[in-house]
């Protein structure tokens, strides 16, 4: 027995680490875990709108226009999201693309990653009461169009 300490207080401090602990793990993994996903977001829309601005640069006389927007906004999709770790299997032509629909003039840019690609990366915690945590859509989605 410590020195000034009732002999009823010995584990008391212990007890309180573990209860103080578990509440810090899961409130720093919750941060951790959704940090990504929102990133992930984040450049996804960045991604989709810079395409498509770049996109409405391309002069209307240009031969095959419709070829030139569809090609330019993929290739900004693609510079966009060179920093995305090649770990997160993120395919350029699969996961994005650029569709310009002539009848009507649109151009649409989206990204449509799925979260199972997120599973090799970073595990996903299912807690009793809680649930999975990061609790994450089915995919990963954005998309920005624009009426030429």
């Amino acid at each position: 027995m410590k020195a000034g300490l009732p002999s009823k207080q010995e584990g008391a401090v212990a007890i309180e680490f573990a209860l103080v602990f578990v509440i810090f793990f899961a409130v720093f993994y919750g941060l951790v875990s959704y940090s990504l996903p929102f990133v992930l977001m984040q450049s996804f829309n960045q991604a989709t709108a810079e395409a498509v601005r770049r996109s409405v640069a391309v002069d209307p006389n240009t031969p095959g226009y419709a070829t030139v927007v569809q090609n330019t906004a993929n290739a900004t999709l693609q510079q966009q999201l060179l920093w995305v770790p090649s770990a997160l299997n993120l395919v350029i032509g699969v996961d994005t693309s650029a569709v310009y629909d002539t009848s009507k003039g649109t151009l649409t840019v989206s990204v449509n990653y799925p979260t199972s690609k997120l599973n090799q990366v970073m595990p996903f915690l299912v807690l009793p009461g809680v649930g999975t945590v990061p609790n994450l859509p089915t995919n990963l989605s954005a998309t920005s169009s624009l009426q030429f």
